[in-house]
């Protein structure tokens, strides 16, 4: 969650200078050339059968999914605002382990993942000063918080097979046949002339966000239960808020401390609830 914390803010500062194309695509693009190499390396065992189906669901899910809908949203809200839609992603990764995993939460679970979504997205609302009606990129992060969802879920069914890190490997490298076209797209008005700044956060994007923080969160989500592991991502949105606080140079309000307890206190009793 730290890694991913990271991602909206810095996606803000990739479309201040680069095509949302090759932001979204481009980076899943750099990412595959690294699983590329570690798979050539490692040389780990190939999916079968309808594993490979499964994989092209992980990469329709968190690499293309996501990546797009995202970046797409974000020319136009703050992260800020992002981060109030991508809080609804914890309850949303637990309704999808129900179905495709079959997990049975308790009724204090879905109290206390529920509370701490509402906590999220009060919390965000707050502090970045209101709503000022909806805007047409709710959709599009709506879209991409049931791509994640999604994508997490299998990944995670996934891993207990593959691997956490095969499992993003392959992805990856799946999506090549989608990605490159897209992040050509991107190129199509030629080299974009960006700041230092816009190609550092891309880089993070591409080697953090879509490659190694996947490591970590799927080996943790494989231990699972998925919808018990995924309640952690509350945190991601209070994260979110303090990293683009700081990053814009603006005033770390100390609500956002107290918002960050409430959220934790919310995340550890989902974490503790019983789930068969």
């Amino acid at each position: 969650m730290l890694s991913f914390s990271f991602t909206l803010p810095l996606t803000r500062f990739a479309v201040a200078d680069l095509n949302p194309l090759l932001i979204g695509s481009g980076r899943a693009v750099v990412a595959a050339a690294l699983a590329i190499i570690v798979i050539a390396i490692v040389r780990p065992r190939r999916p079968r059968g309808r594993q490979w189906l499964r994989v092209a669901v992980v990469t329709l899910g968190v690499v293309v999914g996501f990546s797009m809908l995202s970046t797409l949203a974000l020319q136009t809200v703050p992260a800020a605002h992002g981060a109030v839609v991508i809080g609804l992603l914890p309850v949303a990764t637990a309704i999808v382990a129900v179905i495709r995993g079959g997990e049975r939460p308790s009724r204090t679970f879905w109290i206390a993942s529920t509370a701490g979504a509402i906590a999220v997205v009060i919390f965000v609302v707050v502090t970045s000063g209101g709503f000022s009606g909806l805007h047409p990129a709710d959709l599009l992060l709506l879209g991409a918080v049931v791509a994640a969802a999604i994508g997490y879920s299998e990944g995670a069914l996934l891993s207990r097979e593959l691997g956490s890190w095969q499992t993003i490997c392959w992805a990856l490298i799946v999506g090549l046949p989608v990605t490159i076209p897209f992040a050509l797209a991107g190129l199509s008005s030629g080299w974009p002339d960006a700041s230092p700044t816009a190609w550092l956060a891309f880089a993070y994007l591409a080697v953090i966000s879509q490659f190694l923080g996947f490591f970590a969160w799927y080996r943790g989500l494989a231990i699972g239960p998925i919808s018990r592991v995924s309640q952690t991502q509350l945190i991601q949105p209070v994260l979110t808020i303090i990293w683009a606080t700081l990053l814009l140079g603006e005033r770390l309000d100390p609500l956002v401390w107290a918002g960050a307890l409430v959220v934790l206190v919310c995340a550890s009793l989902a974490v503790r609830a019983r789930i068969r």
